[in-house]
């Protein structure tokens, strides 16, 4: 993957990495323990990338995943991907993921039957376990049936998972309710 580049940045949920090219966002890394880890994981995904500022593309990622983690809201759907080194069966997934509007989820069997594959739910977990863009391809925002919370494969796993579904307001996931 020619030029690609990465920098770190601050969150409400700490230092996250995000790596882009001229073609759009390759990979985002949530936060590690440290800065040093995180930028260790986006470097093992991304091993020629350099470290550098963000330009327009990245700058953008970055505010769309800022103003996520801050508000719940999701203006992602305006940072261009670069999906080019995903399969074709992730990519399909990861499209239909990115329908999913901040403060709602679909189950991994609702999106297989949205992509097309209807009973592949498992192979939609598989997928967004790979998902190397998460929060712009919001992967937290698919459940399991039942509304469980299912896998996540970010440093903190179901934990991060469900802070990232009550941030967005999602129901039972915020606040508690009586009904």
């Amino acid at each position: 993957m020619p030029d690609v580049r990465y920098t770190l940045f601050d969150t409400a949920i700490g230092r996250c990495a995000l790596a882009w090219g001229d073609r759009g966002v390759v990979g985002v890394q949530l936060p590690e323990g440290s800065d040093g880890t995180t930028r260790e994981r986006i470097r093992a995904a991304f091993p020629a990338a350099v470290e550098s500022g963000p330009d327009a593309v990245g700058r953008r990622a970055v505010e769309a995943v800022t103003e996520l983690l801050v508000s719940g809201q999701d203006p992602s759907a305006q940072v261009p991907l670069d999906l080019s080194q995903v399969p074709d069966f992730d990519a399909r997934v990861y499209a239909v993921t990115r329908t999913i509007t901040a403060g709602s989820t679909l189950t991994y069997g609702e999106v297989a039957d949205r992509v097309g594959s209807p009973g592949a739910a498992q192979a939609v977990g598989q997928a967004l376990g790979r998902n190397p863009i998460p929060l712009l391809v919001p992967c937290h925002r698919v459940l399991a049936a039942g509304g469980k919370v299912g896998g996540f494969s970010a440093h903190g796993g179901a934990v991060t998972k469900r802070v990232l579904l009550a941030l967005e307001h999602v129901p039972g996931f915020d606040e508690p309710t009586l009904f």
